[in-house]
């Protein structure tokens, strides 16, 4: 079933329509991880009327532009075009999701594609060393796997197996959401605000020490550490609170990681905070990257930020100052229409109801030092550790963690 909104937006001179299919690499079953990003790609490869050089075409000769991708929760489909030429493109939606061509020869090139960008994947040892973090701590959990798929798995996948999954994607829910009022949808903003969630998902792992930490051995100068635990869905009253610490942490050079760890010590890459929106249990994680030499002491400087975490609140100044980045990045993250979009209609999808600007930062001004600190306590206490070195680094790295966690 396909549910369809719009959006009142600002006067624009070109439209945009996006759909949500609700079930993303979270549908992959058992050994054929990666199937749902083949069939994602292999969507807009040609449908009922056009194969995959006429589709192309036809959407290039309006200077159009369609976009394919696929989430843990979802798959997204959408189309831009200028105002004048969106009713002859805004049909290709239906014929996509509804009536595409699914070759077999397409699908060969789309498997090889998979496997080829999974193979590019293992080059990065921060991606490796991120699936390894994943595999700790959502165990067999969907969020545990890449939206690419495994490699094995898809070199196993069968152009059958592609058509029986169509079957499955056919009966999924499907939303979609315009600026173009002409679609004959509801107008999101009119949608009933309905509260949110109490309660957060049970968490999917066993909280035992030796399943909390792993190591990949690298030969680089690079050592990789990434420390953190799933959380709440976003349907959860939590995950503003936790929004509010990630900015603490991590937006601009006023956040607490980079004055730590680039302003008074200057020993970090790349670090910062990855905190998703997830229909499930989301990901928080605080990730950085040193050099060999100073691994042990980044380690260190780490622990005791993360203890001070679970020991003090943030006082007023620093809640303060977390709560206007906030404010401040949901603005920057409204002035592209595409994302307004894409966010909406996923929220939608969850069954997370629109919220205005002025309800939204009074929401943000309610969360108070001791929300954040009692969700710290409650999902950080125990957290999991991954890291991608060299072995004695992880090794010694791996000893001073079994005495402060």
């Amino acid at each position: 079933m396909l549910k369809r909104y719009f959006l009142n937006n600002k006067k624009r001179n070109f439209s945009t329509a996006s759909i949500w299919i609700k079930g993303g690499s979270n549908m992959d079953s058992t050994g054929k991880k990666g199937i749902n990003k083949i069939l994602c790609s292999l969507l807009t490869r040609g449908c009922e009327g056009f194969n995959n050089f006429s589709l192309s075409e036809y959407i290039e000769s309006y200077g159009a532009e369609l976009n394919q991708e696929i989430f843990e929760d979802g798959i997204s489909i959408s189309i831009k075009s200028l105002n004048e030429h969106f009713t002859k493109l805004f049909p290709l939606l239906d014929l996509i999701i509804n009536k595409p061509t699914l070759l077999e020869i397409e699908f060969q090139k789309v498997k090889k594609s998979s496997i080829d960008h999974i193979k590019k994947d293992k080059e990065n040892a921060f991606n490796i060393c991120f699936e390894n973090w994943k595999r700790i701590v959502y165990l067999n959990h969907p969020y545990a796997f890449n939206t690419n798929g495994d490699a094995n798995d898809i070199s196993k996948i069968t152009y059958e197996d592609v058509l029986l999954e169509f079957k499955n994607f056919k009966s999924r829910d499907k939303y979609l959401i315009s600026n173009n009022v002409e679609i004959n949808g509801v107008s999101i903003e009119k949608l009933e605000k309905k509260p949110l969630e109490e309660k957060s998902d049970p968490l999917n792992h066993n909280l035992n020490t030796t399943n909390r930490f792993d190591y990949i051995n690298n030969d680089s100068n690079q050592t990789i550490i990434m420390m953190g635990n799933q959380t709440c869905s976003r349907r959860s009253r939590e995950y503003f609170p936790l929004k509010v610490l990630e900015s603490y942490l991590s937006y601009g050079m006023s956040a607490a990681l980079f004055k730590l760890f680039r302003e008074k010590h200057g020993i970090t890459y790349d670090l910062g905070v990855y905190y998703p929106v997830r229909s499930g249990n989301a990901p928080f994680l605080i990730y950085l990257s040193v050099s060999n030499d100073q691994a042990l002491f980044a380690f260190e400087l780490l622990s005791t930020l993360w203890k001070n975490l679970l020991l003090n609140p943030l006082n007023n100044a620093e809640i303060f100052l977390a709560k206007e980045k906030l404010k401040g990045s949901f603005l920057i993250g409204n002035q592209s229409l595409d994302e307004i979009l894409q966010r909406k209609i996923q929220l939608v999808s969850y069954d997370v109801p629109p919220i205005s600007e002025n309800d939204l930062n009074s929401k943000i001004e309610d969360i108070s030092s001791l929300d954040i600190f009692k969700l710290t306590n409650k999902y950080f206490s125990k957290p999991f550790l991954s890291i991608s070195g060299n072995k004695k680094i992880c090794l010694e790295i791996s000893n001073r963690w079994k005495k402060n966690f």
